[in-house]
């Protein structure tokens, strides 16, 4: 599983729009939107019940969260509405207050919390207490996740990986994806009428109807991941309303939308690499190799054994097609580095016919492979759901044709990257035109270079697209989230700087912080 969320567990999948200046298609005419302006927003308590662990740190921060009535579909402001949640905690020095910050932390997925990661630091990062002193700090979970009005299409959570995390080795395996594919989709035709406007054009339009309830004519914002795709089409749609934007971990705005991943496998293939570099520098202690290509050809091993007989682990059948699934990497610390190293090993282990027990991470994964349940935390439907509303999906053969082409230049990860997506088989189409990403509006754009899920190729397309950017690369790290997630002090003072004083910095290329 890949975590597309930096810190989050979400399988892998993700997240598109128009060309065009002034009133984007699909627009209601000027006036019919006054009902939802008016609204206003009753600030709470944001702890539900004593479960909510989500509630009970964003009240520890001192915020307070609300809910605002949204169109389902915003061509039809007298059709059906849907409630979206935030919380919102105010700048500690009023004094020196900057403005109000949009928080994204990736996904798609719930980002109440993005108020709490500036406070507090994500997991295994650090906090930025300059932001939460100047700036009114807003998290919002997009239309269909958290706390917002959800879409929930009861996908049994084993069906969906089996699509999302299968690198289909011949044609059998891709057919299984296929019928599992229609399975999924089958289970989202209920929700017709409300899954093409999951779109991230539909949130961006989300978002510009908060900024309005704020009172703010104009907002800045900081996105990770897929919030850099909404961030560049907010900035496309609503762009007079921008102040500084910060995007982090840069998706290709060519990319979201069914083959998110399609791109991918040559950045996956070089951060396993990297990973091998430094698993064979503590052979010692993980015996797969004193070399890089030792540590590569051990894989190469595994993936045989596994196509010739599934290899037994933790009560899961492993087979070829799920192999390169569980060697990605998003993360190139020692401590994520030597889990995956551990988890290599006693797949070794397994496949020489060694009985091991995995450890406590992959046993929690393996465990999703066999889990017939829904997991509704996890968000798959609505994640898919968004990908299928932004754009159109390829033909069924289309894709088997696309992974066929490139198996010899990606052996391991090209049919993951390219694998089906339930929208080549989904109830619905979009409803409008992907966007045209394009601005000269100031953006400051983050990335490290060998991010496998965000290539770098993408952040160079989007520093061309928003023509006012600038950009800085963390060079030689293999990681996807750098800013909080990263130390690093020339990213931390180029983004900062920029946020709190407006200093946008030149293009440049960080080294990376040495320990």
């Amino acid at each position: 599983m890949r975590l597309f969320r930096p810190g989050r567990c979400a399988a892998a999948a993700v997240l598109a729009m128009l060309t065009g200046c002034g009133p984007a298609p699909g627009e209601p005419p000027t006036g019919t939107q006054n009902k939802f302006h008016d609204q206003s927003i009753t600030w709470h308590d944001c702890r539900t019940d004593p479960a909510d662990e989500i509630g009970e740190r964003l009240a520890a921060a001192n915020a307070r969260c609300g809910e605002f009535r949204a169109p389902l579909n915003y061509a039809d402001p007298a059709g059906q509405t849907i409630t979206i949640a935030i919380a919102r905690r105010p700048a500690t020095d009023p004094a020196r207050r900057v403005g109000t910050l949009f928080v994204q932390t990736g996904g798609p997925g719930p980002s109440r919390d993005g108020v709490t990661m500036i406070l507090d630091g994500p997991e295994g990062g650090h906090a930025a207490p300059a932001l939460a002193e100047r700036y009114d700090l807003v998290g919002m979970d997009p239309r269909f996740f958290g706390a917002s009005t959800p879409l929930e299409c009861d996908w049994p959570t084993a069906t969906y990986l089996g699509v999302a995390q299968s690198a289909p080795a011949n044609r059998a395996d891709f057919d299984r994806t296929v019928d599992a594919s229609r399975t999924l989709a089958s289970h989202c035709a209920p929700h017709r009428t409300s899954l093409p406007h999951a779109s991230t054009r539909a949130v961006a339009r989300d978002m510009d109807l908060l900024r309005v309830l704020l009172g703010e004519s104009k907002v800045s914002y900081i996105g990770w991941s897929w919030g850099t795709y909404l961030g560049a089409v907010y900035l496309r749609m609503f762009g007079e309303h921008v102040d500084r934007i910060v995007l982090d971990s840069v998706l290709d705005p060519r990319a979201p939308g069914p083959d998110l991943t399609r791109e991918t496998a040559a950045a996956d293939a070089a951060a396993l690499a990297d990973w091998a570099r430094w698993t064979a520098g503590n052979d010692a202690e993980f015996g797969l190799g004193a070399t890089r290509d030792e540590v590569l050809d051990t894989v190469d091993d595994i993936v045989r054994a596994a196509a010739a007989r599934p290899i037994p682990l933790g009560g899961l059948p492993i087979t070829a097609d799920l192999i390169p699934g569980l060697l990605l990497t998003v993360d190139d610390s020692d401590a994520s580095y030597a889990e995956l190293s551990r988890q290599v090993r006693l797949l070794r282990d397994a496949a020489d016919g060694t009985e091991v027990a995995p450890t406590p991470v992959l046993a929690r994964k393996l465990a999703l492979y066999t889990d017939t349940t829904t997991t509704p935390e996890l968000g798959f439907s609505a994640t898919v759901a968004n990908q299928c509303a932004d754009r159109p999906a390829r033909g069924v053969e289309e894709y088997y044709a696309d992974i066929q082409a490139h198996r010899d230049a990606e052996p391991l990860f090209g049919a993951l990257a390219r694998h089906l997506s339930p929208c080549a088989v989904w109830p619905t189409e979009p409803s409008e035109p992907a966007t045209e990403v394009g601005n000269p509006h100031p953006a400051l754009l983050i990335g490290a270079a060998g991010d496998p899920v965000a290539p770098l190729a993408g952040q160079r397309a989007l520093r061309q697209a928003l023509t006012g950017s600038r950009s800085i690369t963390v060079a030689d790290k293999f990681r996807h989230g750098v800013y909080l997630f990263e130390a690093n002090a020339c990213v931390d003072t180029a983004v900062e700087r920029y946020l709190v004083d407006g200093s946008l910095p030149a293009d440049a290329t960080c080294e990376p912080d040495q320990p």
